[in-house]
This record gives structure tokens, sequence and C-alpha cells, in this order.
């Protein structure tokens, strides 16, 4: 466990692994303890996870960048929130005053842990995480809560999360074909043609899809834009022309990344780039 302070000393975030039994489908434990009043937020980029978010006291705001890079009016007000995969840049904001833990996790973990609901209706979407896990959500998010220091919550989450991974059991756990292409998309950052990762699984394109959407969240395709995205972001962030880290990602030409980041952040790269330097990182991800 270790724990990092920021500097105006109103922010508290402690980061944890969970059990190695839940690696690598489950990444850090993120804790953060924000006080002081001052409202903040943070531009959220599509990734190719999900995340569950548990508070114990604020409330988090979601809405989507303007075209600008201003923050539109908040969509939706919540505690706590389980978020699916998603096409679009996303703002979450408080109002200064916000203590949680935010769990990340890879769509197939999450297609084991959140009971019947298909990731496909996570998708693009934020909702309160006891319409999808219902009373055992309740528990654990009391539990955690009362919970006097750091190390006992995430030892708390050790034991819920390893609880419901096994009261899961192997119906559960996403195809081999899916979970193969998922690979395949990820260590080539969507480059591969889908038609090919298509023939890669012996099954047709619609039933990949549809596979791919149950128990991913997103189609191979949409998936890929998202994968493609963060790799131009990295890239454009180190450095690189945006000429160079079209053709890197798999696009045409700038023109293709240009209206790519426009389609999902809802700016061109140099005003999104700019928008993202602006907003206040208050959690790490």
């Amino acid at each position: 466990m270790r724990r990092r302070v920021c500097q105006q000393g109103n922010c508290d975030r402690i980061y944890a692994r969970p059990d190695t039994r839940l690696r690598p489908g489950i990444g850090s434990y993120r804790g953060f303890r924000l006080t002081g009043g001052v409202p903040q937020q943070r531009l959220v980029v599509p990734r190719g996870t999900v995340s569950l978010l548990i508070g114990f006291g604020g409330e988090l705001r979601v809405g989507h960048p303007g075209r600008h890079g201003d923050t539109a009016p908040a969509d939706s007000r919540h505690r706590s929130v389980v978020s699916g995969l998603h096409s679009r840049a996303r703002v979450i904001g408080h109002a200064g005053d916000l203590q949680g833990v935010e769990i990340t996790l890879a769509p197939w973990a999450a297609h084991r842990l959140l009971g019947d609901t298909a990731l496909g209706e996570l998708a693009d979407t934020v909702t309160d995480p006891a319409e999808v896990l219902g009373p055992r959500f309740r528990r654990l998010g009391e539990a955690l809560e009362a919970a006097p220091e750091w190390q006992e919550r995430f030892a708390i989450l050790d034991r819920a999360l390893l609880g419901w991974t096994a009261a899961a059991g192997a119906s559960r756990t996403p195809s081999a074909p899916v979970l193969n292409a998922w690979d395949t998309l990820t260590r080539t950052a969507g480059t591969i043609r889908i038609s090919e990762l298509a023939a890669r699984t012996g099954w047709g394109l619609k039933h990949l899809e549809t596979r791919f959407r149950e128990q991913i969240g997103l189609t191979p395709k949409r998936l890929a834009r998202v994968l493609r995205l963060n790799r131009a972001i990295r890239m454009l962030s180190a450095g690189s022309r945006p000429s160079d880290a079209a053709l890197a990602c798999g696009l045409y030409d700038q023109s293709h990344l240009t209206r790519e980041f426009k389609a999902m952040t809802g700016m061109p790269p140099g005003r999104f780039l700019a928008a993202r330097a602006n907003t206040s990182v208050w959690m790490a991800g």
C-alpha cells in the first residue's frame, strides 16, 4: 500500500494491489479523500476498462466536454457508479468533498463479477452499482465506510471480490474466442482488421459482434476505435506529430485522426490536449 498527499494538503490518495487471485483482471485499488470545498473535475477518456467507484460521502457529477473544452452541465449525479466501456469522453466532477475507492476491471473480469447483467447494457452509461449488484453492493459499501483504516478497507474488498468470483463460477467465464479476440485487439492497439479478427475465432462477423458486445460491452469495431484513440493520445502527449500518430494508429491521415478525436472527445486533438491539461486530475487512471 502506498499513499500520496497533494501539495495543497486537501487530497489523499491511497493505492494497493488486489489479492493475486484477482489479477490480472482487477487493477489497483485506488482510495481517495478530498476535502476543502474546492470544486474539481476530471476529463475521462474512453478506455477499454470498466470502472466501479464506491463512494463514502459526497456526490459525483457526470457530464460531457463542450465544443471548446468547457464542461457541459452535469447529466447525472451519483454517490457511487459503475461505468461500462464508453466511446465518448466524460467529465466527472464534485463539489469539493469526496471520499471513496475506485476499482478498474478488465471487461472480461467485469463480465464474471457483475451477475447477469450483459456488459452491452452498461456501455456508454453510468449506473448505480446497487442496480447491477443488488444487496451485496450495499453490504460492501457499508462495510467499507465503517472500516477505520484503508488497509482494512482493501482487505474487505479482497474478500468481497473473491467471494463474488467464486459465486459466479464457470458459467460467467467469457468464452475462449472472445478472450482471444480481446487479447488480440488490445495487443495490436486496435489496428487489426475486424474481418481478420473474426476469421481467427472461427466465427462469423455477426456472431463475434453479438458475443463480444455481451461479454465485453462494445463491438470489436467500436473497441478498436477506443484503443486507437488511447494510443494516439499517448503518442501526441509524448510529442509525436499528428500525421505520424495517425499512421501508427492505423488511420488514413491526420484528417482521419482529427475526425476520430472530434467523434469521441468532442474536440480536435490540440484542443483536447489543452482541455485535458486544464482539468484537475483528482483521481488516478
